[in-house]
């Protein structure tokens, strides 16, 4: 996986779809509800690594989504790629995390996702509808998935 923003027709092939259904796990391995449980709520399923910078630059700006729309619906999903679970704790040691953070121990959450860069957004709708993929993040891009994010939260 490389950290850079990309898109591909198979994940482009997610939009206006019912989202892939995934098996997360806390980062100590219990489980974390099932996306299909969670309809009613918009999701911001965020795939992501240690050792991406941009990455580390995403953290703040879900903190501050979570801040402003957590208690109108919307739940945000860190899903962390990492090998080693300890190269997760560390950097969230650091970068402090106010979103639900879960692991993907088998990778097939991203596989299904057709994640290929770091970080992943994907956007889901209320009735558990892929509505939007974005690739990378930009601080310049920020209020573009908010915007989007709104608009889910208002349908």
């Amino acid at each position: 996986m490389i950290c850079a923003s990309a898109t591909s027709v198979m994940a482009s092939s997610l939009i206006d779809k019912p989202s892939p259904e995934c098996k997360l796990t806390t980062l100590d391995g219990l489980p974390v509800g099932s996306l299909q449980a969670m309809k009613g709520k918009v999701i911001y399923l965020d795939f992501w690594a240690s050792w991406c910078p941009p990455c580390l630059q995403s953290f703040p700006f879900m903190n501050q989504l979570h801040q402003d729309y957590g208690q109108q619906g919307l739940r945000i999903i860190g899903v962390n790629l990492d090998e080693q679970i300890a190269d997760a704790d560390a950097f969230l040691s650091r970068y402090a995390a106010q979103f639900t953070i879960a692991a993907d121990p088998t990778k097939q959450c991203a596989k299904n996702f057709n994640v290929i860069a770091m970080p992943s957004s994907y956007l889901i709708d209320k009735e558990g509808v892929v509505r939007y993929i974005h690739r990378g993040f930009r601080p310049g891009e920020t209020e573009q998935l908010r915007t989007v994010v709104e608009r889910l939260l208002q349908h």
